[in-house]
């Protein structure tokens, strides 16, 4: 009787892949770049693979990361991939997202003096950033 396991066994197993693939349909070229949209700036980030596979960010083949458009009316940020060997690091893909998502919104300007919290020498704001006012002016 032969011996049953997993180098025997009948039904043979599918290995998992370490390496990531397209996720465009019927596409099974290995991803090199992540797609992350921000639905409320019109945008599409696209930039080096991420660390890790995120639910709502779609890896892309080189083939597919260079023929990317986005619907009428939508910009496209294109990232430079890094030349260098890869670095696990934090995602920034987010932070990117969250940063191209800040630099969208309308600027408050405030006709009073000072910045918007009445602080003479604060002269903008940008998110939780002040600009202040230089002492010697």
């Amino acid at each position: 009787m032969g011996r049953r396991g997993p180098l025997g066994s009948a039904v043979p197993s599918t290995l998992v892949s370490s390496v990531r693939r397209c996720s465009r349909t019927a596409c099974g070229r290995p991803a090199v770049a992540t797609l992350t949209y921000v639905y409320a700036d019109s945008t599409a980030v696209l930039g080096p693979l991420a660390t890790y596979a995120e639910p709502h960010c779609y890896d892309l083949c080189a083939e597919h990361a260079e023929r990317l458009t986005a619907p009428r009316g939508w910009d496209v940020v294109r990232l430079a991939a890094d030349i260098g060997p890869v670095r696990r690091t934090s995602d920034d893909l987010e932070a990117l997202a969250n940063a191209v998502r800040e630099a969208a919104r309308p600027q408050e300007r405030s006709s009073r003096q000072g910045g918007p919290d009445g602080d003479p020498g604060e002269v903008g704001r940008r998110g939780h950033l002040r600009v202040l006012r230089s002492p010697d002016n």
